[in-house]
């Protein structure tokens, strides 16, 4: 059976769209005051006096990313809740009126101060999860007691309705589970694989951690992998989507939108940082990085390939790219299509970025270093296999 396409896609503007137009609007004048001024606005945000702490531009980026992304993520799966809600149930059970329910008055006010006027209301956040309704366990084993006396409704629905693996709910709960298992990976990753600028703290490799232990934790001096968070939050997910008997891979789909556009906002907290920009650059949008971030064998340039905007652009065209097909498209997707189209971007995008990017690990051999960006042979392990599944899936498949 076609899936179809839920009712809330056309009826208006989504209002992360006004926020993210706000931010774009916000960061393009203050880069435009970079390159006229010069200046780049201190990357600490606050400062808490009491306790000499200092809390930086980029963790307050990355944080705002993450929540807008989950934002999105989670009115997605809104989305797909509605649209599997109306393909299951019947438009005529959906519309009877709360008032064919003997309910108690007090069930029935509480109904009306949730604007719950409808048994199809009712039967859709029940599927979800019962406890949005608010009601108490004697309240809800009565209106459970209701609902399996009305004709047509199907009683599978009050155990696990086939709508209950979007609950947006879900992303709320699973962020924290997948931020941990993300942080720990993306750490892992630098770890294994330090950048070169590590070296002004005596980091050259991972023996260099091992023989100081607190610099392995030590993530405010510089040193998360992005690919190291993907594989991370993947185990988070996984984990996570197991417990609650719910699709993994279904679940990546609509995350890596998210995790797309937290990417756009993510990546400014490289510019308040003056770190991971590219080769010397007299492009008229060209980064000015103040001498102290400069690397060593670059302190003769002052003006430099801006990769953490070349990044954020990319982002937020996977971005439009991603959702675009999540909510026009995704009748017509495979599980896992998007999830797998994400990492061929990012991945394609990583790549066109290391030709220019500065401070990256290389690969090395024996002891002579091939010049070819650790970053870059990832991006080709992860993009060739994610490409050919696509191919076969929509391409070669069809013509079999």
């Amino acid at each position: 059976m076609a899936k179809k396409k839920s009712g809330l896609l056309d009826k208006h503007i989504e209002p992360y769209w006004y926020l993210i137009a706000v931010l774009i609007l916000g960061a393009t004048i203050i880069y435009i005051n970079h390159l006229v001024t010069g200046n780049t606005p201190n990357r600490v945000a606050l400062h808490v006096g009491f306790i000499n702490f200092d809390i930086f531009w980029y963790g307050i980026l990355i944080v705002g990313g993450i929540g807008l992304g989950s934002y999105v993520t989670a009115r997605l799966a809104m989305e797909r809740a509605q649209s599997d809600f109306e393909e299951v149930v019947p438009l005529k059970l959906r519309k009877l009126p709360v008032g064919n329910l003997s309910l108690p008055e007090e069930i029935i006010q509480k109904f009306d101060k949730q604007k719950v006027a409808t048994i199809g209301q009712i039967l859709f956040e029940w599927g979800l999860d019962p406890r949005r309704l608010s009601l108490s366990r004697d309240g809800q084993e009565f209106v459970t007691a209701e609902l399996k006396q009305v004709d047509g409704l199907d009683q599978g629905w009050l155990d696990d309705a086939p709508w209950r693996q979007w609950n947006p709910d879900f992303v709320w709960s699973g962020i924290a589970v997948c931020l941990v298992f993300a942080v720990v990976g993306a750490r892992l990753y630098h770890v294994l694989t330090p950048s070169p600028s590590m070296a002004a703290v005596g980091i050259n490799s991972v023996a260099d951690y091992l023989r100081n232990p607190a610099q392995l934790i030590n993530i405010r001096s510089g040193g998360l992998g992005i690919y190291g968070a993907i594989v991370g939050g993947a185990v988070g997910l996984i984990l996570y989507t197991r417990r609650q008997r719910i699709s993994a891979i279904a679940w990546a789909d609509l995350a890596v939108v998210g995790l797309a556009l937290g990417q756009v906002i993510g990546r400014w907290g490289n510019f308040f940082n003056q770190e991971l920009y590219g080769s010397p650059s007299d492009l008229p949008w060209a980064v000015i990085i103040d001498p102290i971030h400069r690397l060593d064998a670059y302190v003769g340039f002052s003006r430099f390939h801006p990769t953490f905007l070349y990044e954020s652009i990319w982002s937020l065209i996977t971005f439009i790219i991603l959702l675009r097909l999540a909510r026009r498209h995704w009748d017509k997707l495979q599980t896992g299509d998007l999830m797998a189209l994400y990492l061929v971007l990012f991945s394609l995008g990583r790549i066109l970025l290391e030709l220019v990017r500065l401070d990256s690990r290389t690969l090395s051999l024996g002891g002579v270093d091939l010049g070819i960006p650790v970053a870059t042979l990832v991006s080709i392990i992860i993009a060739v296999p994610m490409a050919i599944l696509l191919i076969y899936r929509h391409v070669l498949a069809k013509d079999s």
